[in-house]
């Protein structure tokens, strides 16, 4: 696809691997700008349109929030980063972020281990799990 040719939004949306309605939310929050419309209303996108499409979506595959997105998208559009430190810190911090997740995971994962433990053969009479669930144990 050249540069200036443009594409309806089900193009768009096969070609970044998402959804429709993902893109008119990013349009609508102001993350993924709005494109010209076709003399039909239709909207129709061009090569930078799904670059930064692309884009979005790797940094929300990625963990980072909104936010977070928005200004890595504004550091992205810069030709020079005055300060790449910026950068690197918006990264730090969702590292941190995805540490303490990973920490909460493996707590959860060790509670959801022992209530298994607590349901002998199956059967719902003397579950340890339905009684931790109903707050009588755990």
């Amino acid at each position: 696809m050249s540069s200036c040719e443009e594409m309806p939004i089900g193009v768009l949306a096969r070609e970044a691997e998402t959804k429709a309605e993902t893109i008119r939310y990013y349009e609508k929050i102001g993350l993924l700008p709005e494109p010209p419309r076709s003399e039909g209303n239709y909207r129709l996108y061009t090569q930078k349109h799904l670059n930064q499409l692309r884009f979005i979506r790797r940094t929300r595959k990625l963990g980072f929030p909104i936010e977070t997105v928005r200004s890595l998208l504004k550091l992205s559009s810069e030709t020079h980063i005055e300060h790449p430190e910026n950068v690197q810190n918006l990264a730090k911090k969702q590292l941190e972020e995805v540490e303490k997740k990973l920490t909460e995971l493996k707590a959860l994962e060790k509670s959801l281990k022992a209530l298994i433990k607590c349901c002998p053969h199956s059967k719902i009479s003397g579950c340890g799990i339905i009684d931790a669930l109903n707050g009588e144990v755990f």
